[in-house]
């Protein structure tokens, strides 16, 4: 017969077996990274923080990830994830373009600050050269000439990642001023460039109520448009011009 006695009500709970810890992993690491990210921005973001974050030492992120810049990578690689493009299709690659374009701007903007973790970020880890082959091959079926296949994701990439960064820059500047909104700081905008000396800046005076008159999705979809006209362009130079449209800039905005 067992001499224990049993525990007392307010003891009870003092007995309970503590829950098990939930193993470290680099995924793990990367989701709280996200949390922290999103909390504190791109410049404030910081190993110690990510670890806080975790509720663990600095020293055990260090057993999966070697420094910030590592760190970095991982969540630009985790934005490609499960991703994957259509198969080619010559008759409206245009489209295809455009549909790849807004899928990375958003998943872009599901993140503070992600956009500038992108612009330091080189796409040739195995997870990610699945989407870079399968662009190139959309160019290759549109029949741009090799030299201008070979950069145009390049060139679509760069401009993705300057529109996200400006993006997120105007949004810091909103609200730092006394703007409530980004449709009343664009009203504030345009104010300005129409009270600017017409003598000394005409063109910007006659086109202050196209400069800023868009949504960031029209804009982003029309410097697409014009991204893609461009390269339609080049069909001409292999005689196969499969398609020298572009889709319309309002489109399927997302």
């Amino acid at each position: 017969m067992s001499d224990e006695l049993p525990a007392l009500p307010w003891e009870r709970t003092r007995r309970r077996t503590p829950p098990a810890r939930i193993p470290l992993t680099r995924d793990r690491i990367v989701d709280a990274a996200y949390v922290v990210l999103d909390r504190e921005g791109y410049e404030k973001l910081s190993m110690r923080q990510v670890a806080a974050e975790l509720g663990v030492a600095v020293s055990a992120l260090y057993a999966h990830v070697r420094s910030k810049d590592e760190l970095f990578e991982l969540m630009y690689i985790r934005m490609f994830r499960g991703w994957t493009l259509p198969a080619p299709d010559p008759a409206h690659w245009p489209e295809q373009v455009m549909e790849f374009a807004r899928g990375s701007r958003a998943r872009l903007l599901e993140h503070r600050d992600m956009a500038r973790i992108s612009l330091g970020s080189v796409p040739f880890d195995p997870e990610v050269l699945p989407q870079l082959d399968q662009l190139l091959g959309i160019f290759r079926a549109a029949g741009l000439p090799d030299r201008v296949a070979g950069a145009a994701g390049d060139v679509i990439s760069t401009f993705i990642d300057g529109f996200a960064y400006e993006e997120s820059m105007w949004e810091d500047r909103r609200r730092e001023s006394k703007e409530a909104s980004w449709k009343e700081l664009q009203t504030s905008l345009e104010q300005y460039f129409k009270d600017l000396p017409a003598d000394r800046f005409p063109n910007l005076v006659a086109l202050s109520d196209f400069l800023l008159d868009k949504s960031n999705d029209d804009r982003f979809n029309l410097g697409m448009e014009i991204i893609i006209r461009g390269l339609a362009s080049f069909t001409e130079e292999t005689g196969d011009s499969k398609s020298s449209g572009a889709p319309e800039s309002g489109e399927g905005q997302g």
